[in-house]
């Protein structure tokens, strides 16, 4: 793909980085048989060939909107679509560059903010991700039913097996 890079991003590492792996890509449309976003929303801009458009565009110095940044952050980084691309595009590193500048050139409304740093806080934390799952257990039958279906049943705990016994190998 041939990318014209705006001068501010042209000779940084992460402008040539971007530059090398949007050459590779010949949008052919094999990643959007394995994304799930696109699978799911049917939108060309939430398939990996879609956001790869936009990140070029915004590398290009071209207009960053909301509506670019809520594209990107729909993108799952699960990476499926390497996987099936024959050109091998890393895409990976590419949806981090662009999610990078559009972050710093879009503001994010604060109740969004507090939200994802809540999350991160949450997610990344094990003893606050197990609280969290244990209080969402024990209140469980009292939550949405929208809600409910995420958090797990309380399992029963099974005694331990027997380990003594007569047989001998």
């Amino acid at each position: 793909m041939d990318t014209q890079l705006a001068d501010w991003i042209k000779d940084t590492p992460d402008g040539i980085a971007a530059d090398a792996i949007l050459r590779k890509c010949v949008h052919c449309g094999f990643c959007t048989a394995t994304c799930p976003t696109y699978q799911i929303l049917g939108d060309e801009l939430d398939s990996p060939r879609g956001r790869i458009y936009l990140i070029k565009q915004v590398l290009e110095g071209k207009q960053v909107t909301r509506k670019t940044q809520q594209h990107l952050d729909r993108c799952l980084t699960c990476r499926n679509c390497e996987t099936t691309c024959p050109s091998g595009v890393k895409y990976g590193q590419l949806i981090d560059i662009g999610r990078k500048i559009v972050d710093e050139r879009v503001e994010r409304p604060m109740a969004e903010k507090l939200t994802r740093e809540s999350l991160k806080m949450l997610m990344t934390n094990r003893p606050m991700f197990t609280a969290g799952m244990a209080m969402g257990k024990a209140v469980r039958g009292i939550l949405p039913e929208s809600i409910k279906k995420k958090v797990p049943a309380k399992r029963a705990t099974l005694p331990f097996a027997n380990t003594a016994h007569t047989r001998k190998v």
